[in-house]
């Protein structure tokens, strides 16, 4: 609530004021004039005012045109009605060349009075061909059966990405083929105008009066855009020229949309496109009883709106509005800000989508009339002559005597046409002359095709040459002529492509912005409370591709890349190749004739046997208990009753084995991740759902890491592996007859090489002892021997001995003797002394 206070002081409150103080003091009035107005005073004197607060904010989609001044409308009415008029000027030359091209069409049928009274009136149906050859390839490419919508997940695909991205192609399918009835066939006329004059639009916008989004169709005639302009978004103005009948104008200004201003009787008047227009078409129209509305998207500097800087100064700077107004009395109805609400940058919302079909240098972009419009008025005119041509000559007419004097004038001849003529004698035969008509000329026949062909080549419409394709030629030379003959009208579903990505967009928008919370509808898959935030999370483009044109071309594209799947099956991803060449085909519920592993759900290990049996796709997870699986699927392997019933078919045998061993594999794979993962004591990186989205990568330093900790991880797992693979060898050798014959085998084998060996040592140890006894004989012998050679020696060795003694006494006793000689020698020289 806001208070408003005087400038006096404000009462104590009632519960401060003491009786006793009170004494004379004024008495407080409280006076309640409504529910939402308070008033408090003393002695009449209001000095606190309560008042119910109300909205300081205004509504961002407010009417502005109720809050600005009569004469100040009136003058930006002037000024848009100009500058509409400047805009229609402008595109004169185009607009009369698309009224002119209209008549080719041959809608009309015309009763000729030239040359003569039912001459030939046929149109030529080259411009009539092209254009309902085009909208019929275009709406079959554009518009599938399943919906024209699909998504594409922005940033990292999650699991939650994922089920969005369904749901929301499913929901924007159901909007468009089921909700918005009126999408199909005003596709269908958008796209009769696209090829008819060059271009289309459509006008995507929140219909309050149906409660939903709608996109409706409007011709090019009906927007107008200035000179210059190169397109919708950088256009400083966009009039979209509409038609409503007065009580249309009555509900909308009713609903408060439009001003509540009397706008008189409808001006009942036509302009002179729009009656060409009507004319050609075959319609006889001379007045409208509609009233004639400008609904103007432009930049104004509307006052007391104004464009403000961050310290309140206007900047001068234009601001998007859409300004309708009425043609005839000029009386703005409606002025509304045309950006989002929480934009600063105040950027102009976007409501048409503009279709063009070939673009040239400004803004209108130019249709089958502007390019084969003369070769369809050329091939008009040769047909006629040529029509007119056979007729003369089959029946001719000419003239016949009566004085030589014409009856009546002498105007062209009809067919069968006989005039009087005087002549003053002669035969009959010689009063009757037949014009001399040729027959229709093989020369101007031949033109004819030539410029037909010439034209339908330069439209794109040209028929493909069966006999240049053979029953056996190959994919790729096949492709090379479809893409020759269909680059014109490929490059034109590619303009088409971008465009409906445009208007796809705006509807994502309305739809997460207006519609409801939840999907009217239970989805397959998630809750129905997760409407607004799917929209969020995902991007909507046509189905259509712009890099083919055709369902042939897509057909013989998938033809060739099925081939090169058949030559290395091994590279390619087939369920999704065959998926989406079924897709292509527009067969329906095609997820569901091939499944694929994103599809799968987690089954228990017997199912996935039956499935296994039944020949249908089974999927491992990675959380599940790979071994139990493991065992239960071998077991089913190793079952006698399965072998011998999946036995008596060869080839199912084959595939059933080949399909459970890559199952198993599978499950392999996870068992040995989580070995791996335990013995790390972390988990490994997950690259996306099920770990086998390759597209998500992780840093290359992290790899590293992982790397060498896995590395580590896997001897040990190894060597342990090793270690149990030979306990388990053992044990099964030690279980096993045949083993256990062999071994009794080998024991036997074991003790007789035993006994031989006990034997053998035995006879060894006799043999031993033998050679003992003999060695000591010889011991003995060689004893007995010596010690006879030691008695000789030591008798030798005393003769010896004594030998010596005596040559030894001998000797000293021949020195002694020689001593004595010579001492008795000199002993008388002493005593002679």
């Amino acid at each position: 609530m806001a208070i408003d206070k005087s400038l006096g002081q404000a009462p104590l409150g009632l519960d401060q004021l003491n009786p006793e103080e009170m004494g004379d003091e004024p008495a407080m009035e409280i006076t309640i004039e409504d529910p939402e107005s308070v008033e408090i005073g003393i002695d009449g004197q209001p000095i606190l005012r309560i008042e119910e607060a109300e909205d300081d904010e205004e509504d961002f989609g407010a009417n502005l045109a109720d809050e600005i001044d009569p004469s100040e409308l009136q003058k930006i009415a002037s000024d848009l009605v100009g500058d509409f008029d400047s805009d229609i000027s402008a595109r004169k030359d185009w607009i009369q060349t698309y009224v002119d091209g209209l008549e080719l069409l041959g809608m009309k049928i015309e009763d000729r009075a030239e040359p003569w009274e039912g001459a030939c009136g046929v149109y030529h149906p080259l411009l009539s061909e092209s254009l309902v050859k085009f909208q019929a390839e275009t709406m079959m490419e554009t518009m599938p059966a399943a919906g024209p919508v699909k998504t594409q997940i922005i940033g990292k695909e999650t699991t939650e990405k994922k089920e969005a991205a369904v749901r929301v192609q499913d929901d924007m399918n159901y909007q468009i083929m089921d909700v918005m009835k009126e999408y199909r066939p005003e596709h269908e006329r958008m796209l009769w105008g696209l090829g008819l004059s060059g271009n289309a639009f459509k006008k995507v916008y929140f219909d309050p009066y149906l409660g939903r989004q709608v996109s409706m169709y409007v011709p090019a005639e009906d927007v107008v855009v200035p000179y210059g302009a190169s397109s919708l978004e950088s256009a400083e103005r966009v009039t979209h020229v509409m038609r409503k009948t007065e009580n249309e104008i009555k509900r909308l200004q009713y609903e408060g949309f439009y001003r509540d201003v009397d706008l008189g009787e409808p001006s009942q008047t036509m302009d002179e496109v729009e009656k060409s227009i009507a004319e050609k078409m075959g319609f006889r129209a001379s007045s409208d009883g509609r009233f004639k509305l400008l609904e103007m998207h432009v930049d104004l500097d509307l006052p007391g709106y104004e464009d403000v800087d961050d310290d309140g100064e206007p900047t001068g700077i234009a601001l998007p509005y859409v300004v309708t107004l009425e043609k005839g009395t000029s009386e703005i109805l409606a002025i509304r800000r045309n950006w989002e609400p929480d934009d600063e940058a105040h950027q102009k919302r976007q409501h048409f989508v503009h279709y063009p079909y070939i673009p040239g240098f400004g803004f209108y972009a130019f249709g089958l009339i502007h390019l084969i419009g003369a070769f369809a008025k050329s091939g008009t005119s040769i047909i006629r002559q040529l029509v007119d041509a056979g007729t003369l000559s089959n029946l001719p007419g000419g003239f016949k005597t009566r004085g030589l004097r014409i009856k009546g004038d002498d105007t062209p001849i009809s067919p069968g046409e006989f005039r009087d003529v005087d002549v003053p004698s002669g035969t009959m035969r010689d009063n009757i002359l037949p014009l001399p008509y040729k027959e229709p000329s093989q020369v101007l026949y031949s033109l004819l095709g030539t410029i037909v062909e010439e034209g339908r080549r330069f439209a794109g419409a040209a028929d493909i040459q069966v006999s240049d394709m053979g029953a056996n030629a190959p994919v790729g030379t096949t492709l090379a002529i479809l893409e020759r003959t269909l680059k014109t009208m490929s490059a034109v579903q590619a303009r088409i492509h971008y465009s409906m990505k445009q208007e796809f967009r705006l509807l994502k928008r309305i739809i997460a912005d207006y519609a409801p919370e939840d999907y009217s509808y239970e989805p397959e898959e998630g809750s129905r409370k997760a409407r607004r935030s799917d929209y969020e999370l995902v991007d909507v483009i046509p189905v259509s591709d712009p890099n083919a044109s055709t369902m042939a071309q897509k057909v013989v594209q998938y033809q060739a890349a099925l081939q090169l799947a058949g030559t290395a099956p091994q590279l390619y991803d087939l369920p999704l190749l065959h998926r989406e060449m079924l897709e292509v085909l527009g067969i329906k519920n095609y997820q569901k004739l091939v499944p694929m592993d994103d599809d799968m759900k987690p089954r228990d290990p017997v199912t996935e046997n039956q499935n296994l049996l039944k020949s249908k796709p089974v999927k491992a997870f990675l959380y599940q208990d790979h071994k139990a699986h493991i065992a239960v699927h071998m077991a089913m392997a190793q079952d006698p009753q399965v072998q011998q019933l999946v036995g008596q078919n060869p080839q199912v045998a084959q595939a059933l084995t080949a399909a459970l061993t890559a199952h198993i594999a599978e499950h392999l794979g996870y068992e040995y991740r989580k070995q791996i993962e335990a013995q790390m004591g972390e988990q490994l990186p997950r690259y996306g759902e099920n770990d086998e989205d390759n597209s998500v990568g992780i840093p290359e330093s992290m790899e590293v890491q992982v790397s060498q900790m896995a590395a580590q991880a896997a001897q040990q797992i190894l060597a342990q592996h090793q270690q149990e693979a030979q306990a388990a060898k053992a044990q099964q050798q030690a279980q096993d007859p045949l083993i256990q014959m062999q071994q009794q085998e080998l024991q036997l084998k074991a003790q007789d090489l035993q006994r031989k060996a006990a034997k053998d040592q035995s006879d060894a140890m006799l043999k031993q002892q033998q050679i003992e006894v003999e060695r000591q004989r010889i011991a003995a012998q060689q004893e007995n021997a010596g010690a006879q050679l030691a008695v000789k020696a030591s008798l030798e060795q005393r003769r010896m001995s004594a030998d010596q003694e005596a040559q030894g006494f001998k000797a000293g006793m021949d020195t002694m003797r020689q001593m004595q000689a010579l001492r008795q020698q000199n002993r008388p020289k002493k005593d002679n002394k």
